[in-house]
């Protein structure tokens, strides 16, 4: 019940705009963004008979100075004693890394899926309604990844930031505060 409330929350099309027309009133310099997260277990074969988890396509789009860039992602997210648990999969072999999308899936055999070796998988735990979590990755020796969200029926929260060599190279001060569209 736990996993369903939670993947229930964060699967839909989400957006920013509010957040992003009044950093654009205050001057400052933050992207418009999308989420457009939605299950897709219907497009794995042969999903094990004893299999509980949901599999989603994260689409991710982000929009600065007229320039928009897609970050999509494979997840699984499944129960655990403690909360939900997220485990990031490498986007399927034939399938454009820069282009993926729930849309453009094709059918996948579930052995085919590989887990991602470089990402942590990330913890969230639920208290009052509101699910968070979040995780660090150390991608190299240099590159780590930081991820912290926070899901409610009104907001996703996200804040992720990558650095190299301790220094952020992508990320923004403040986490994005998605609503559903």
């Amino acid at each position: 019940m736990k996993l369903e409330n939670f993947v229930r929350l964060m699967t839909g099309h989400f957006d920013n705009r509010e957040q992003f027309e009044a950093m654009q009133k205050a001057g400052k310099e933050f992207p418009y963004a999308e989420h457009v997260n939605t299950v897709c277990n219907n497009k794995i074969k042969n999903l094990p008979n004893d299999f509980n988890g949901l599999f989603v396509v994260e689409e991710s789009y982000y929009e600065t100075n007229g320039k928009r860039h897609a970050s999509p992602h494979l997840f699984l997210f499944t129960e655990s004693e403690d909360g939900v648990l997220l485990s990031s999969y490498e986007i399927p072999k034939g399938e454009d890394k820069n282009t993926f999308s729930y849309a453009s899936m094709h059918k996948v055999e579930y052995t085919d899926l590989k887990k991602s070796e470089k990402f942590t998988p990330a913890l969230y735990r639920e208290k009052n309604g509101i699910w968070e979590g979040g995780s660090t990755s150390q991608f190299s020796p240099v590159m780590k990844l930081i991820l912290w969200e926070r899901f409610s029926d009104t907001c996703l929260e996200v804040s992720e930031s990558m650095e190299m060599n301790g220094k952020k190279t992508f990320g923004y001060d403040e986490p994005i505060l998605y609503n559903r569209v």
